[in-house]
């Protein structure tokens, strides 16, 4: 597996690490224990970390000199694709596959794909056409380099991992992806992690949170697609409709600040708006402490502009606690609408804070749905996710064998130069 941006050892909800490390780090464990080897490559960032550190039985996570071994902006990462492809083809272990994240390592693996002779399995985790389209004000679109690249990915890959029927439909209608090559496999959750273990009143006492309060909780990065101001905007628009409520409302935030948004403008939002002092910075928390936090809320309240999918969903559904979603990407897939949580269409803040002070107002039907969604949840393990890849793989291992004997057509050629590995005016050109 390829990760050239962020290591699946970084903490989720710091810089860029989020969903994708968690989906790394749980599917490689899942695929070790069902027989498959897992090497886990990323770039050195000169962290002190050695060259070669076990993650689990069966799962090791491998750093490559490429480039200055220093944390870099995702925005220098393009111009590191080809060294951290060279670095990785000098590995003298014999692969069977490569399995790309994120549309820079799919640039790597398209290099190590070919050199190595082996398939090519990429799952984009976020797309650029996807994001561009559902942009907050003032948010950066992604420029027309990833798109290229991504475009490149899309039409080298033996097979492409989908989160999602519609994350498929978007990628064959908007990148050209042919269907036959594009699988959906749904993520899962970590059920040994995330469950309703001691309840809700053991694990506020946990954290030291008020026993009467309503908690609505903010779990993720805090970016502008991840929508932290429509929730700032709903919890104001909560207090003007029930005044009542301030003197209980507590709305944490986990989660550290990341992407092109200005660091504090949720906060400065807060302060304008008059909501600052129910709102409760908490930095980003391992899985296990993250799981008590779910257990504590009362609702987790997802209004990302774009996810697709929305692991954090799953999480607090696992742990007992209802989702307040937006219905955009995979997060209709993983929020069972009206059962486990709601679903709102848009991103109107005071259609939040209507579903807000219908949670605040039925106590009993907030347990109803977090014993729904403990069922839901668990419905959606990582076992079966990881039994669903090895299917794909070998359907992609067969069909390069298939192609290697002169029966059908595919990619076995050399790679096409690079869509411009370098963000310095789109115009450089790469030569391998």
């Amino acid at each position: 597996m390829l990760s050239v941006h962020t290591s699946p050892l970084h903490q989720p909800g710091t810089g860029d690490a989020g969903g994708m490390n968690v989906y790394m780090v749980e599917l490689s464990r899942a695929l070790a224990e069902q027989g498959v080897e897992v090497d886990l490559f990323t770039r050195c960032r000169g962290e002190g970390r050695p060259g070669l550190e076990d993650l689990a039985p069966g799962v090791r996570v491998r750093h490559l000199h490429a480039g200055p071994r220093r944390p870099l902006p995702k925005e220098a990462m393009p111009d590191l694709v080809v060294p951290f492809s060279l670095a990785l083809l000098k590995e003298r272990r014999r692969y069977d596959l490569v399995h790309s994240h994120y549309w820079l390592s799919g640039q790597a693996g398209r290099i190590a794909s070919f050199g190595w002779g082996i398939p090519l399995v990429h799952t984009a985790h976020t797309l650029a056409l996807v994001k561009n389209a559902h942009l907050a004000d003032g948010d950066r679109p992604e420029p027309e380099l990833r798109i290229r690249g991504e475009r490149q990915v899309v039409g080298d890959a033996d097979r492409l991992i989908a989160n999602t029927a519609d994350e498929a439909e978007a990628l064959r209608s908007l990148y050209g992806a042919a269907p036959p090559r594009t699988e959906v496999v749904r993520p899962g959750v970590d059920l040994r992690t995330f469950g309703p273990g001691a309840g809700r009143a053991a694990a506020r006492a946990r954290l030291g949170l008020p026993a009467d309060a309503f908690i609505p909780l903010y779990a993720g990065r805090i970016q502008p697609l991840k929508g932290p101001d429509v929730l700032v905007r709903a919890v104001a628009e909560l207090l003007r409709m029930a005044p009542e409520l301030r003197r209980r409302l507590l709305v944490p935030v986990v989660g550290g600040h990341s992407g092109a948004g200005r660091e504090g403008s949720m906060w400065r939002l807060a302060r304008e708006l008059g909501v600052e002092e129910v709102l409760q910075a908490c930095p980003p928390v391992p899985q296990e402490r993250l799981a008590e936090w779910y257990r504590a809320a009362d609702v987790l309240v997802v209004p990302s502009r774009s996810e697709s999918f929305g692991l954090v969903a799953l999480e607090a559904q696992a742990c007992g606690t209802p989702v307040l979603a937006a219905a955009v990407g995979g997060l209709p897939t993983a929020v069972w609408d009206g059962v486990s949580g709601m679903l709102v269409r848009g991103h109107d803040p005071v259609e939040y804070a209507r579903r807000l002070r219908w949670l605040a107002a039925h106590p009993q039907a907030r347990v109803s749905m977090g014993e729904a969604a403990v069922r839901h949840a668990q419905g959606m393990s990582w076992r079966t996710s990881a039994a669903r890849t090895v299917d794909v793989y070998e359907d992609a291992r067969a069909g390069l064998s298939r192609r290697a004997g002169g029966v059908g057509q595919g990619r076995r050629h050399a790679p096409a130069p690079a869509a411009p590995l370098s963000w310095r005016n789109e115009k450089a050109v790469v030569q391998v």
